[in-house]
């Protein structure tokens, strides 16, 4: 009810309003707003004198005995209010209407609905204990938060600066950087993030809230901790652990609370113990540590110190060390499979609910007995290739999903035609349909270690959309003319079309081809029971085919690398599951030139849709940009560069990318690799956003080096993709519905759409990055005597600290610190053997080298880049997810048999967009190569089981070559 609406925000503040609101947008919901106040039958006035609170009140009343009588009285309507003077007045006044409190409400209509019962009391057991606790302290803890309206005034006069609250992950109780949104007053010249030192400074924010700082004067600036360190003290650091000061600023105000639900751990007794007093308010630590302890009341603390439980937090009083919250429901045991992956998903606000049976109705029928088939009208709208193209696709072993292919023939005139055919999904979607509001809250395919979560239902991925081959499918088209030598564009086309892919090729049967190895034929099922002649002559068209896209796949990467496109380097490591899902070993995955050959074609299409679009819709166009970086992100990769001889120029991509292919060490290529991640760290985000809310010199994609790119080539996993395909239909296909740019989102909507796409893709990434860690953990803390060498390896220092140095282990590629002074003070010593032990002794750390100096006089130096050899521990925790530690045995590199995988990776040169593209790609490479649904999950969720940790494959250049912090994804 409008009214209702309005009282929220009038009563409880725009924040809560905007949360009701978007409750009510939600089609899911079914709700609908009745505008009482402008209708003449449950209008009524304002009395003189007359309090807003006690008007709406009535208003509210009046429209729900209106709608009673409208509806004759066929159904009860129920007005639930904590006004206890109208629960008198009106609760017995009409028959039918209910006025009753909230806690009648559920005793009379809801009895047995247990969960509801246990929250609500949850909820105002923590609203008495905090009404309490304001009336006894009267002290304040923390400054109260400037109003509204004073903190927008001085952000735009410049006295405030706007950001992002972001709290260390290693010193979570001490520091925070304020990212900023927009240079308040220009006069600063701030260039940098502004350092929030302490829990006082950051006055009640919480990690991800957008905040309104202040600086402080410049003698109160402080410098950030460099030295390695965690999270299990709140001491200060010494003072030659800190590095030079940076602007740094206390918290006036929250713009926008970023409150989610949290996943937390009770404390074990004892903790609880020495809590205090009152044993059912309890201070809960959540499984993330930049978020504060959450005090909650609750009689169950005994009951669940075992379990993960979730709760929220309802508010932060200035009188208050900690925020107050309420328990919400129990996820599952500490250390438990199933309740850490459902950690996992709230951590990252994450909802997967099964498909529902409406939406499951709206899909086509299919099945092994009555495949879908092609409708007789829709053929005629659309471009016939299945006799004029040979048309096929290249994908891992075992894919189900195709949702792209490719061809390439020669045209009459004697040019060429280059063809990308990507699955028509929007054909099956309808927009604003129940499947398409669900696709749009999902906005991507979640892929965990061992599962992912279908954007769409399975029937329309794996199968009606999938383009396998043999069998019709509906696909958008996009094909080019190219100059038969040159490559040269002539002319480009989009079309909706029926295809009928001749051939589903795996990636090794397609490199075989281009190799010339003919051995590879029999694995190609298509080219199986055909006489010699025929097969002979359909092998030559397709070794044709592929070789020919390869070319210009090459011609095509050769001028994006002239306009400065960045590659990054890369190792491909698969991993090995057995029936259990429990990982076995480690293999190594051999790069294909293939494999290129596809993701250039992509980006080809990609970057062609960009650029209609954008022609068609200026103002609300879907692109995907990718801002160049801060030039100081590069200080530390031109320090590293320099300590090997190497000079950076980072002045533009195209400088960066040919510095970076000239930093070769020939004695060891893993040098190369790192300083190619520490460029991709310094990289900012690449993102969606609407055409109208930036101008056009904005859209550039620093890392493809494209003016205008977007997302056209996925739409089975990607939610940009449905709308990309939305307006370029809109944009070259006359249809005949008139309705047809009714679903083009305005520039407000499309941008207010972007940014929870790009939230919801961050998540996912956040998620697959947390679940692989969650799975190699389990795989290192596994281990026996026979085993126990799994956890020594290879590392290579690339990082100096004043304590210690960060080091990566190529073997599992993972980062990690690596300590050189431990808690009792003592120092690494080497031995006559190059072993390692602790001494008393001190660390005397240099810009690219740092030694360590016993009180005998022994002494060891390690520089960037050398090779060590360190053991891999985990580091479990009741409160936190577990930790991967790394120990220094030996200051020399670790040697092992021609077999391990340490020594046999393999150097993988790729493009930057196609290593660094998010979780979701990573996934979909693995379970195109394997997935094997499992029934149960299936038949009751619609969603499917990965059969493998996914390989670690993209996974390990995302999240160990990249840091996954810089996630420059195309």
């Amino acid at each position: 009810m409008q009214t209702a609406c309005q009282a929220v925000q009038h009563q409880k503040g725009r924040r809560q309003y905007n949360q009701l609101r978007n409750l009510v947008k939600d089609a899911r919901h079914d709700c609908i707003v009745f505008a009482n106040e402008f209708h003449q039958h449950s209008y009524l006035p304002r009395e003189k004198g007359e309090s807003m609170e006690k008007w709406q009140t009535r208003s509210i009343y009046n429209a729900a005995v209106w709608y009673y009588n409208h509806c004759l009285g066929q159904m009860p309507v129920v007005m639930v209010t904590e006004d206890e003077d109208a629960i008198r007045q009106y609760g017995n006044e009409t028959e039918g209407v209910f006025v009753i409190s909230f806690k009648n409400y559920l005793d009379n209509f809801w009895p047995d609905l247990k969960a509801a019962h246990e929250l609500f009391d949850s909820i105002l057991q923590a609203q008495r204990e905090r009404e309490s606790e304001s009336q006894e302290n009267n002290g304040k803890e923390y400054p109260e938060h400037l109003p509204v309206e004073i903190l927008e005034a001085g952000i735009k006069s410049g006295r405030y600066i706007q950001g992002i609250l972001h709290v260390s992950k290693h010193r979570a109780q001490l520091e925070a950087l304020v990212r900023l949104q927009g240079f308040g007053n220009k006069e600063t010249e701030l260039q940098s993030d502004i350092l929030i030192y302490g829990a006082r400074a950051r006055n009640r924010a919480i990690h991800g809230d957008v905040v309104a700082v202040e600086l402080l004067p410049l003698q109160e600036w402080k410098g950030r901790t460099v030295a390695l360190c965690e999270n299990e003290t709140e001491d200060k650091p010494p003072a030659d652990t800190i590095s030079d000061p940076m602007p740094t600023g206390k918290v006036v105000g929250i713009i926008q609370k970023n409150w989610r639900d949290y996943v937390v751990t009770f404390p074990s007794k004892e903790e609880s113990q020495s809590q205090g007093r009152n044993a059912q308010k309890i201070l809960v630590i959540p499984l993330d540590y930049r978020i504060p302890k959450i005090r909650i009341s609750t009689q169950q603390a005994e009951a669940l110190q075992d379990y993960r439980v979730v709760v929220r937090i309802d508010s932060w009083e200035s009188t208050s060390v900690y925020p107050n919250g309420h328990f919400v429901r129990v996820l599952g045991r500490i250390g438990d499979l199933e309740g850490e992956i459902a950690a996992i998903l709230v951590e990252n606000s994450i909802c997967v609910a099964p498909f529902s049976e409406i939406q499951m109705s709206e899909m086509p029928v299919s099945s092994s007995k009555s495949p879908w088939k092609v409708n007789p009208e829709e053929e005629k709208k659309r471009l016939d290739l299945r006799d004029t193209h040979l048309i096929f696709s290249i994908d891992p072993q075992g894919c189900e999903d195709v949702d792209d292919a490719l061809s390439v023939r020669t045209l009459p005139n004697g040019n060429l035609e280059l063809g990308v055919h990507i699955a028509d999904v929007t054909h099956f979607v309808a927009a604003n349909s129940y499947t398409d509001v669900e696709a749009r809250a999902r906005a991507t395919t979640y892929y965990l270690a061992d599962r992912r979560y279908n954007m769409l239902p399975s029937v329309l991925s794996a199968d009606i959309c999938s383009l396998l081959s043999g069998v019709d499918r509906y696909a958008v088209s996009v094909l080019w003319e190219l100059e038969k030598e040159s490559y040269e564009m002539l002319r480009v086309c989009y079309n909706k079309t029926i295809i009928r892919s001749a051939y589903k090729l795996v990636y090794e049967a397609a490199q075989g081809l281009l190799d010339g190895d003919t051995s590879v034929v029999g694995d190609i099922l298509e080219l199986k029971n055909l006489d010699e002649r025929t097969r002979q002559k359909k092998l030559a068209e397709l070794v044709w085919a592929i070789s020919k896209l390869t070319d210009i796949a090459r011609h095509l990467r050769a001028k994006r690398d002239s306009c400065g496109a960045l590659e990054l380097e890369g190792v491909e490591i698969q991993v090995q599951l057995d029936d259990k899902h429990k990982i076995y070993g480690l293999i190594r995955k051999e790069p294909l030139e293939v494999q290129d050959t596809v993701a250039e074609c992509m980006i080809l299409a990609n970057h062609w849709v960009a650029k209609k679009i954008s022609e068609n819709f200026p103002h609300q166009a879907l692109l995907r940009q990718h801002p160049p970086p801060r030039q100081e992100f590069f200080t530390r990769l031109r320090e590293c560069a320099s300590a090997k001889g190497f000079s950076i120029d980072t002045r533009s991509n195209k400088t960066l990318a040919e510095s970076l292919d000239k930093a070769n060490d020939p004695l060891d290529p893993i040098v190369n690799k790192l300083l190619r991640s520490m460029a991709t760290q310094a990289m900012s985000n690449a993102l969606y956003f609407s055409t109208g809310s930036c101008p056009e010199e904005e859209f550039h994609h620093y890392g493809l080096a494209l003016e205008k790119y977007t997302h056209f080539t996925s739409p089975i996993r990607r939610y940009a993709d449905i709308v990309v395909h939305r307006l370029l239909t809109a944009a070259t296909l006359n249809e005949t519905k008139g309705d047809v740019k009714d679903y083009i989102f305005s520039n407000k909507d499309l941008q207010e759409l972007c940014r929870h796409i790009n939230n919801r893709k961050q998540a996912a990434h956040r998620a697959q990055k947390q679940s692989t860690k969650l799975f190699r953990c389990m795989y290192l803390k596994d281990t026996t005597t026979e085993t126990e060498e799994r956890c020594i390896a290879d590392g290579v220092i690339y990082s100096i600290r004043t304590n210690g140095v960060l080091v990566f282990v190529p073997r599992y590629g993972i980062k990690g610190a690596a300590y050189m002074k431990n808690k009792e003070g003592l120092v690494i010593s080497c031995q006559g053997d190059r072993s390692c032990e602790w001494k008393p002794g001190s660390l005397h750390r240099f810009q690219n080298k740092i030694t360590s100096t016993t009180t005998t006089g022994e002494s060891v130096t390690l520089s960037l880049f050398d090779h060590i050899t360190v053991k891999i521990h985990v580091q479990t925790s009741r409160c936190h997810a577990d930790t991967i530690k790394l120990e220094i045995i030996r200051n020399t590199p670790y040697q092992t048999s021609d077999t391990e995988v340490s020594q046999n990776f393999h150097v993988v040169k790729s493009d930057l967009a196609e290593v660094s593209q998010s979780a979701e790609e990573a996934q979909h490479a693995q379970e195109k190569a394997g997935v094997e649904v499992i029934d149960e999950d299936y038949r009751e969720y619609c969603q499917t089981k990965g059969a493998s940790l996914y390989q670690l494959l993209e996974e390990i250049k995302d999240l160990a070559l990249l840091d996954v912090s810089a996630d420059i994804r195309t």
